[in-house]
């Protein structure tokens, strides 16, 4: 019999490890949960998603920079037009550290806005219509 294969998991270098994680904690509305050291956090997602951040090693240190992939975070828009729960949501974020890449905009799904988080990791906000 095969052993079950784990889910893949998501990571993400930091230089502020435990700032970042209190950052995506607010995103997600989880709570950071320290990993295998006071270098690592982890973020449990829905479902058996989740979001591991550590400080790379020095010896092997991952630059900044800025790449094709990003993280999304969806929320539907319930009763309320997606562009004004978007809004809200942009504003929450600002204030915990990021920093707008396009403000938001209305799309035919719903609604978008592109941020950076505290160390310049791009995200995008979506708010699905309906």
């Amino acid at each position: 019999m095969t052993p079950a294969v784990p889910p893949p998991f998501l990571v993400l270098a930091a230089d502020e490890p435990e700032r970042l994680a209190a950052f995506y904690g607010a995103l997600l509305q989880s709570t950071p949960l320290v990993g295998s050291s006071a270098r690592h956090w982890r973020l449990l997602g829905p479902g058996e998603g989740r979001l591991e951040i550590y400080a790379p090693s020095r010896q092997r240190p991952r630059p900044r920079g800025e790449g094709r992939l990003a993280l999304c975070f969806s929320r539907p828009a319930g009763a309320l037009p997606p562009l004004q729960v978007l809004h809200d949501w942009h504003a929450a974020m600002l204030a915990l550290g990021a920093v707008a890449v396009e403000p938001p905009r209305q799309e035919p799904f719903g609604a978008e806005a592109w941020l950076a988080d505290p160390e310049g990791n791009r995200l995008l906000l979506l708010v699905s219509a309906g």
